[in-house]
């Protein structure tokens, strides 16, 4: 999660969709030029099996002078070793 999170920051799509899932990547990434992310910060954290989890966090940013957060809880699956970003429920 912290690693997706500071790809976002660095607007590095390659890394993001390597650690996407294979069946629900996008094409690409769009990336807002004016968007200023603030801080990660991971509310918890659980192992369902072993090759699922999911993840709660919030990730502050700005845009256009405005402070926003973002709070998902994602889905992760495990393949071959890696975690990979399955999808999310916003709240």
């Amino acid at each position: 999660m912290r690693s997706r999170y500071s790809a976002f920051v660095l607007a590095n799509e390659p890394y993001l969709l390597a650690t996407w899932h294979l069946s629900t990547r996008p094409a690409s990434v769009a990336f807002d030029p004016g968007c200023k992310w603030l801080g990660l910060d991971v509310k918890s954290h659980r192992a369902l099996d072993d090759s699922h989890a999911e993840v709660e966090f919030v990730a502050r940013y700005r845009i256009a002078g405005k402070g926003e957060r973002l709070a998902e809880r994602s889905r992760f699956v495990r393949e071959n070793g890696r975690w990979m970003y399955l999808d999310g429920d916003v709240n």
